[in-house]
């Protein structure tokens, strides 16, 4: 099932004006990297509206993009994984995929779905990426430094901006 991004856009646009009535700020974390530029666009223009709000990526430092080995054994980790479908897909890395991607989707650049390699998944490995993760994501929300298209991450990874007007 899918929405499609201008769908996605306005309901997290708003969703967030909703929530912002009575909640001091949010923070959408997305687990799929589809998403990725309906979230920004519409955490943009939240903030534009001087909403204090970011997006925060389920990404393990350093993964491969889809079904590959770290997602893959995320997935083990709660037992949602068909083995028999775990096949390996292009292993190029993923800046040299984004054209085709935006262009044909990950069916387009993959048969299978798969970016990457699943051989060597398992769900011990799949628990420390979670756990590194929620690590991260509790560190970025302590620290709540947002950049230009609305992404909290740490201060070395990108330049801080805040809502309009808030003077921080």
């Amino acid at each position: 099932m899918s929405i499609g991004h201008d769908a996605l856009r306005l309901l997290v646009t708003e969703t967030g004006r909703s929530m912002l009535r009575w909640a001091s700020r949010l923070l959408v974390v997305n687990g799929h990297g589809g998403h990725l530029t309906s979230l920004a666009e519409a955490v943009t223009g939240l903030r534009g509206e001087g909403r204090d709000v970011a997006w925060w990526p389920c990404l393990p430092p350093g993964s491969d993009a889809h079904a590959g080995r770290a997602e893959t054994s995320m997935m083990l980790r709660h037992a949602a994984v068909r083995a028999e479908r775990a096949v390996a897909g292009p292993t190029e890395p993923l800046h040299l995929l984004m054209d085709r991607l935006v262009a044909e989707s990950v069916r387009g650049v993959s048969p299978f779905g798969v970016l990457g390699d699943p051989a060597g998944a398992c769900a011990g490995d799949g628990e420390r990426l979670l756990e590194r993760m929620a690590d991260r994501l509790a560190e970025d929300v302590r620290g709540w430094r947002v950049g230009a298209r609305g992404w909290l991450s740490r201060p070395e990874a990108q330049p801080v901006t805040t809502p309009a007007g808030d003077g921080r």
